[in-house]
């Protein structure tokens, strides 16, 4: 019940349609999802920047970064990112009908979709006083899709089971609740003194924090408050676990990334603590250390 359900009925999809077994027709689609990701990553960079290196750096630190081994495996990550990227992408280019299509199939892949709201409002909300009322329907509808895509879900579960909180509580029951992200971050301060494991999440969550404020120097503002409200919604938790797959949906933090390491060396010291990062992470989830 805690999983959005439109990952695996594209999944399900693909195995109905073929012979494949629903495990293989999971990675099929996560994999695929994941190198259009990449690709939809670089073409936002490039938009941005019209760096073509920074456009490079950032596909391949989606593809590097330590929770990225998630996007092979049968996880949510590389389709709600391919569609959330899509989705800031339309709406950079003013295509409302293609933003509100895809902010709607993002949210039913990830709760955090609901976010994309906070995009729509900047870029939706540009010279809007100038517009005529025909002009500003089809932005409503962008602002309202994420909504929209979010509540269809909890619909179908209140409608089906009787509840439609269900979705949430599941997710509480995990996540500890919700607690003050500075006293969590104090939290996981002393578990590192202390040497609890649950310390080792403290600095994944400050890299997303000193992103995310990268982010907001130096990218439109669509993109600083999507990724801002993935991060204090992550950091926010009764616990840390799994936060570096959460900071992975906040894909902006990649090109900041990208953008903060624009020579040589820094892009390859980068890149290889990456690329250690995710082998340890993945090893770790495979020995069942480490729960992504």
């Amino acid at each position: 019940m805690r999983f959005f359900p439109l990952y695996s009925l594209v999944g399900r999809l693909l195995h109905t349609v073929s012979s494949l077994s629903a495990g293989t027709a999971l990675l099929i689609v996560t994999n695929l999802a994941a190198l259009a990701a990449g690709a939809l990553v670089h073409r936002l960079t490039l938009l941005e920047t019209g760096d073509r290196r920074a456009a490079r750096r950032a596909a391949w630190y989606l593809a590097l970064v330590p929770p990225a081994f998630v996007l092979t495996w049968a996880y949510a990550e590389a389709l709600f990112v391919a569609l959330a990227a899509a989705t800031l992408l339309a709406l950079r280019g003013q295509r409302w009908g293609w933003a509100a299509a895809l902010a709607f199939a993002a949210a039913l892949t990830r709760p955090v979709g609901a976010f994309l709201a906070l995009a729509v409002v900047v870029e939706a909300g540009r010279g809007v006083r100038q517009r005529r009322v025909r002009e500003i329907a089809p932005r409503a509808l962008a602002l309202a899709a994420p909504f929209a895509g979010a509540a269809c879900y909890l619909w179908w579960v209140g409608h089906v089971y009787g509840d439609w909180t269900i979705p949430i509580d599941k997710q509480d029951e995990l996540r500890g609740g919700i607690s003050n992200p500075f006293v969590r971050l104090a939290e996981a301060a002393s578990d590192l003194l202390h040497r609890d494991a649950d310390g080792l999440h403290l600095p994944f969550a400050l890299a997303l924090i000193v992103l995310a404020v990268v982010v907001w120097r130096r990218l439109p503002l669509s993109y600083a408050l999507f990724s801002a409200a993935i991060v204090v919604t992550s950091l926010a938790a009764g616990n840390l676990n799994s936060i570096e797959r959460y900071g992975l949906n906040a894909f902006p933090l990649v090109m900041a990334l990208a953008l903060v390491t624009p020579s040589r060396l820094p892009e390859r010291v980068t890149s290889g603590v990456c690329a250690v990062g995710v082998a340890w992470l993945a090893a770790l989830s495979w020995l069942a250390v480490y729960v992504p």
